[in-house]
């Protein structure tokens, strides 16, 4: 017998960072703004982009779901606005894909800049050539159930990070930082202050070894 789809979904809602707020944090590598939260909220480094060179900045829209069950992050197409960045708790769980191309290129399309999933995906080939920046812990063939029950729009855990609807979402080659909203500002300014001491570094290096 089928289950029914249960989803809950904030009645008001969350608030977004200012576009310009998000922005300013595009010009800077993941690790630098991890420096500048003291090594705090980088996500587990086994979260990696499915292609090399994927990055994104954006607003969190979080998204909870049963392990191997896509049903939530299907729904949360209803709830993208440009600019978000898709995060789902997936469990970690390797055995269903809980993205593939389909659902990537929608993301797109609704004007996502990326997508960072606790858990696998597939279609990994036509991701990479749309483009899409996705960020997971790896790839299976296997597809999702779509029973639910989920959660769109509550903090949620990703790779052993606390992640609220609203923060601040980087990722890169590197790996994926989550900036709390509510420190936005106070990080951007630390983050100029590591850019501006590690172009220091790089000129004198250059200066020792010309």
């Amino acid at each position: 017998m089928a289950t029914t789809l249960e989803l809950t979904v904030r009645k008001a809602p969350w608030t977004r960072p200012p576009r310009e707020l998000v922005q300013a944090f595009e010009q800077f590598p993941v690790a630098h703004i991890g420096d500048a939260m003291e090594r705090l909220g980088l996500v587990d480094g086994h979260i990696n982009p499915v292609w090399a060179g994927a990055h994104c900045v954006g607003s969190a829209l979080t998204v909870l779901g049963a392990a191997g069950d896509n049903a939530a992050v299907i729904e949360s197409l209803n709830y993208i606005e440009p600019g978000d960045v898709i995060v789902i708790n997936g469990f970690g769980h390797e055995h269903r894909a809980l993205i593939g191309e389909q659902l990537s290129q929608r993301f797109a399309a609704a004007g996502a800049t990326g997508a960072v999933i606790d858990g696998y995906v597939r279609d990994r080939a036509t991701i990479s050539e749309i483009k899409f920046p996705v960020f997971a812990r790896g790839t299976t063939p296997a597809g999702p159930f779509k029973n639910g029950p989920g959660v769109i729009g509550e903090p949620v855990a990703i790779g052993g990070i606390v992640c609220a609807p609203g923060d601040i979402v980087a990722a890169d080659d590197d790996g994926v930082v989550i900036i709390p909203q509510a420190r936005a500002e106070e990080i951007l300014e630390a983050v100029k202050a590591v850019a501006i001491h590690e172009a220091e570094m790089t000129a004198e290096i250059t200066r020792e070894y010309s």
